[in-house]
């Protein structure tokens, strides 16, 4: 379910003593008096600092963000505390987000200068998703939901060790304490949570203790003679319910070990995913390398989609974009990795220009996402997107930095061809049945070679995925003539200029083709490509020039298989399991694999969403759209269809 379009927050800044939010006729917290509320109610409401002392994890959800502060001083309360958790996660809702400007506007005084300078610089396009913010290293991680409360509270899956009430007046804003939001806090509640509210309104506490919290008076701050302060003691513990296995990990023991079975975009994300959370990871490759196979490929393009419907892929592909973007900012920056984050190109074949301003403004999408560009300088003259946080990225230098990662160790010339599961866990052999690893938890990322690895098991519907053949083109720098290209294009094919010159154009899409050689009528197909692109009209001998085949992995749907693998041997008439996350699973057996022409996209939020399903951290997706890339979809399709469907 889509959570917008979104309408960000009207600010009035003529006002000396606050910001004002006309809107709703209140005010923002302003300067030290908004870091001493912070601190007053909801740090010291939630007994923090000391609740999260020694812990691996804590976890904070705030139901309005508002400007940060309350944000702000709790990542500033961690950074001084030396027996903090490990790491820290800070889960947001926002309806009416800032914008950039207005945020810098209101931490103009700020008393944590650095810390509000650092939230401005990482501040997001202002798209309707969850968008992953990482501080201090990844340590502190910041979910930042942009949506109603109403549609944003029951799409997160998380354990909420303290919850940060705040928003504007329940006379002013009555949506944000509308009493069944109150009755949704019972399932985040992790056990003995805590809440604190700077407010003592009659009906808000009658909500909130019918959800199952013991309450309590205390006295307030900044005008405020009391607040309200919880904790979670429901009378009747709620039993989880049966079948919904996998939303916090899906094994029974804590996973500390976790075999990875492939050494791609996939493959390595998940291990470094993993790794940062402080498992132990060895990963496995047939090749000689990292990025041999499918995303050998010396450059790919990232960027997202727009779509009337704003439906699982328009949704998914943006948040995975932008969160690509993120992660690559830095890294090519300083050179770690080959790579442009400035702007992507994509033709559009469909719409006229003011059909697509109207879509975009429908969609209420921002510039520092989406813009049309009526006059896009494509050769044929027609229209086109312009992505400003799109661009490229090697594979093999964004992958050889994610295996460089501490805590991973990489096996390469290992063959896996058999996985056996055991009271120890899982166990990897090789062709002579000699065993290479045991470990906790087995992440297949290997692309079609991982069905050959699951098929002694009973894993339900059949997934339907097909290998598609693909041929790039690289054209040498030195050619006479070649486009300058200071964006990538795409569309129907690419073109793009690689960081020492050389041109890469593709790619052709041959379903079912198992054809390993280069052939001279696919680097005519993608020199008519880039001459359709860019309008260049040199000659050059098509047979002579260097490029590459491989073959990416593609399911029916076009959206990626994530998740624990689904249990097959459990009657579908025993369990309801038309919704993918009721549908029982193999302990310890998850599979991210089928990232299409894609990889670069979608490899970076894949891995962190597989990797919090693992260890149990906040899902940094929104369960409906997690539904739509779990890899249980296919059994759950098929108990919609009958039980004839089902193996």
């Amino acid at each position: 379910m889509s959570w917008g379009p979104l309408q960000p927050a009207r600010i009035d800044f003529s006002e000396r003593h606050a910001p004002a939010a006309p809107d709703f006729g209140d005010v923002y917290p302003a300067g030290a008096a908004a870091l001493e509320r912070a601190q007053q109610v909801y740090l010291a409401g939630n007994q923090l600092p000391e609740r999260w002392a020694g812990r691996s994890r804590f976890v904070i959800l705030e139901t309005g963000f508002g400007l940060g502060h309350n944000f702000l001083a709790t990542r500033a309360a961690w950074q001084q505390d030396a027996r903090r958790c490990d790491r820290l996660w800070y889960l947001a809702i926002e309806k009416h987000p800032p914008h950039r400007e207005d945020l810098i506007r209101a931490h103009a005084g700020s008393p944590l200068p650095v810390l509000a300078a650092e939230l401005v610089a990482k501040w997001p396009p202002l798209t309707p998703d969850l968008h992953v913010i990482d501080f201090d290293g990844g340590r502190v991680r910041l979910l930042l939901a942009l949506g109603d409360i109403a549609d944003v509270l029951p799409e997160l899956v998380a354990r909420v060790d303290a919850f940060y009430l705040d928003g504007f007046a329940p006379d002013r804003n009555p949506a944000m304490w509308d009493p069944w939001r109150l009755r949704q806090l019972p399932r985040l509640a992790a056990p003995g949570a805590t809440l604190a509210i700077w407010r003592v309104d009659s009906a808000v506490r009658q909500g909130l203790s019918a959800a199952g919290f013991e309450l309590d008076k205390v006295p307030g701050t900044g005008g405020q003679r009391e607040i309200t302060v919880g904790r979670f003691a429901p009378r009747f513990a709620a039993a989880a319910p049966a079948g919904r296995l996998g939303w916090a990990g899906n094994t029974a023991a804590p996973v500390r070990r976790v075999a990875v079975v492939g050494a791609g975009l996939a493959g390595a994300a998940v291990a470094q995913a993993l790794a940062a959370r402080g498992l132990a990871v060895r990963v496995f490759d047939r090749q000689g390398g990292p990025a041999r196979e499918t995303s050998g490929n010396p450059g790919g393009l990232f960027h997202g989609i727009a779509h009337a419907h704003d439906g699982p892929h328009a949704r998914w592909l943006r948040a995975a974009a932008l969160h690509t973007a993120r992660v690559l900012r830095p890294l090519v920056a300083s050179g770690t990795v080959s790579g442009a984050v400035g702007g992507l190109l994509r033709g559009e074949q469909r719409l006229a220009p003011a059909a697509m301003q109207a879509l975009l403004q429908a969609l209420a999408l921002p510039p520092d996402y989406l813009q049309v560009l009526a006059d896009s300088g494509l050769a044929d003259g027609r229209a086109a997107w312009f992505y400003p946080g799109g661009g490229w990225a090697s594979p093999a230098d964004l992958c050889g930095h994610w295996l460089r990662s501490p805590g991973i160790e990489a096996c390469y010339g290992a063959d896996v061809q058999a996985l056996q599961h055991g009271d120890a866990g899982w166990q990897l052999h090789d062709a002579t049945g000699s065993c290479l690893h045991s470990a906790d938890a087995v992440v297949l990322c290997n692309a079609s070679d991982a069905q050959r690895l699951l098929a002694p098991l009973p894993t339900g519907a059949p997934w339907p995925l097909r290998r598609v053949r693909g041929q790039t083109t690289l054209l040498p720098a030195e050619l006479p003539g070649l486009p300058e290209l200071p964006q990538p294009l795409a569309d129907t094919g690419y073109a793009l200029r690689l960081a020492d010159g050389r041109l890469l154009c593709g790619a052709t899409s041959q379903p079912g083709d198992e054809g390993g050689e280069l052939r001279l009528v696919d680097h005519q197909h993608n020199l008519a490509t880039l001459r359709r692109l860019t309008g260049w009209t040199g000659a050059v001998d098509a047979g002579r020039l260097a490029g590459r085949v491989g073959w990416r992995l593609q399911s029916d749907d076009r959206l990626p298989l994530l998740g624990p693998v689904p249990d097959g041997r459990v009657a579908p008439g025993r369990r309801r399991i038309d919704q993918p996350r009721w549908v029982p699973r193999h302990a310890g057996l998850f599979v991210f694999t089928a990232l299409g022409s894609r990889g670069i996209t979608q490899a970076a939020l894949g891995a962190e969403a597989l990797a919090s399903w693992i260890t149990g951290d906040p899902l940094p997706l929104p369960a409906s759209l997690l539904d739509a890339l779990d890899v249980a979809r296919f059994t759950s399709h098929a108990v919609r269809r009958g039980p004839s469907s089902v193996e």
